[in-house]
């Protein structure tokens, strides 16, 4: 696989993570569990060495690098 499509999956469970401000709304949308959004989140925080969202109990924001 090209390396340059590496995170695109999870570059689009972001998009929609973002927009929704909910791993579980994206989930729905993507039709996959919410723990594989979290998990693909996770991944690509790890890679790109940031913080994407900042979650406070059930409610996530952007960070100002997201």
């Amino acid at each position: 696989m090209d390396k340059r499509l590496k995170h695109l999956n999870a570059l689009r469970c972001f998009e929609s993570a973002a927009r929704h401000q909910s791993y579980s709304k994206a989930a729905e949308e993507l039709f996959v569990s919410q723990a594989a959004v979290s998990q693909q989140m996770r991944q690509l925080e790890e890679s790109l060495n940031i913080k994407l969202f900042v979650r406070r109990g059930r409610r996530m924001q952007l960070t100002q690098a997201g």
